[in-house]
């Protein structure tokens, strides 16, 4: 028997190599049969209703005439029946497709290999059965339509969590922030002014633990506002039943944004705390706040505010370093990039 695993470019593709020998192994000791198993890393096209292009699918299968089922890790979030859609198999078409997203933010190798093998489980012929401990803990398949199509959705309560927090980590906020670049310079320019001059000092002294971290938590919300205006990544609905799909798509947005921004800021904070440090004389610093002495926590104060200032004064108006990292930023600029237009092939 030979089976074909097919992944989506980035996540997908690692989190397929990471299993691959494994999962031939345990098909062949679940299955008692010869099977043999390849990987293939291929963006699926969807098309202009965001639904799954099947004929770009069985274009990459064709390619691989002596596959006899094949099991699909796609980048894309789905969502039917109003719950997060994790995997759904096809006998008719010998196809099963998992959502990436949909398992999470954190999915360890044995639980993706728990859902690829009840998804070889389902494709089998009868007579085929997989073990019970191979087998999803969570979630359990529909009844078979005519055609033989079942499907597994993530837990109505939890599932939604689930599916935001996947998707935000398969926009790889960290390493968006390093295209952050600009903005990062923009800021530590302007923030570093906050190191010579005396009375941002003072300012820092004299506000409380709760208004600074305010004073950073808005600073970094205005950056998010302002990233997801001039991107354009705030999506829209264009049909009614895409509502609830699309509010995942920009809550994802958002919370990958607050991670990205939050990481520039605090390297912004770590930054400016060690220049000051060096800079700023603790006998100089204690005769402008009038303490007896300069603790670490009015340097950290002071890195704190000033980061603030140049997030906001001087990050803001500068964008992501170039357009096509905007175009591949998010789920749903990713997506658009993905739909089939019949012009182009």
């Amino acid at each position: 028997m030979h089976l074909l695993l097919i992944a989506d470019p980035g996540p997908p593709s690692r989190r397929v190599t990471s299993i691959k020998d494994r999962f031939e192994e345990l098909l062949r000791q679940s299955f008692v049969a010869d099977v043999h198993v390849d990987s293939v890393s291929e963006t699926i096209r969807v098309q202009a209703d965001h639904q799954l292009e099947m004929s770009t699918i069985d274009s990459v299968v064709s390619g691989y005439p002596s596959a006899d089922f094949v099991i699909m890790l796609t980048d894309i979030p789905r969502h039917t029946q109003d719950k997060p859609l994790i995997a759904e198999v096809l006998p008719d078409r010998r196809i099963a497709v998992v959502s990436n997203p949909t398992l999470g933010a954190v999915t360890s190798r044995r639980r993706l290999l728990r859902i690829f093998m009840s998804c070889a489980n389902q494709l089998l012929p009868d007579g085929h059965t997989a073990p019970q401990h191979s087998l999803p803990k969570r979630g359990q398949w529909s009844a078979r339509t005519d055609s033989g199509r079942r499907t597994l959705h993530a837990h109505s309560f939890t599932g939604g969590t689930r599916l935001v927090l996947g998707m935000t980590m398969a926009n790889e906020p960290l390493r968006m922030a390093r295209k952050l670049s600009r903005a990062l310079a923009a800021a530590s320019a302007t923030g570093a002014f906050g190191i010579f001059y005396s009375s941002i000092w003072q300012m820092s002294h004299h506000l409380s633990t709760a208004r600074l971290i305010s004073i950073g938590l808005i600073s970094i919300a205005v950056m998010v506002g302002w990233l997801l205006t001039v991107n354009g990544l705030w999506d829209r609905p264009s049909r009614k039943r895409l509502v609830q799909v699309v509010f995942y798509y920009n809550l994802s947005t958002v919370l990958t944004l607050v991670i990205c921004v939050g990481a520039l800021y605090i390297l912004l904070v770590a930054g400016i705390l060690v220049a000051s440090l060096i800079v700023i004389d603790p006998e100089f610093m204690a005769q402008i706040i009038h303490r007896p002495r300069a603790e670490f926590t009015n340097y950290l104060d002071i890195a704190w505010l000033s980061a603030a200032m140049g997030v906001v004064a001087g990050a803001l108006g500068s964008t992501f370093d170039s357009d096509v990292d905007v175009k591949n930023i998010t789920h749903a600029q990713r997506l658009r990039s993905r739909v089939y237009v019949a012009d182009n092939g």
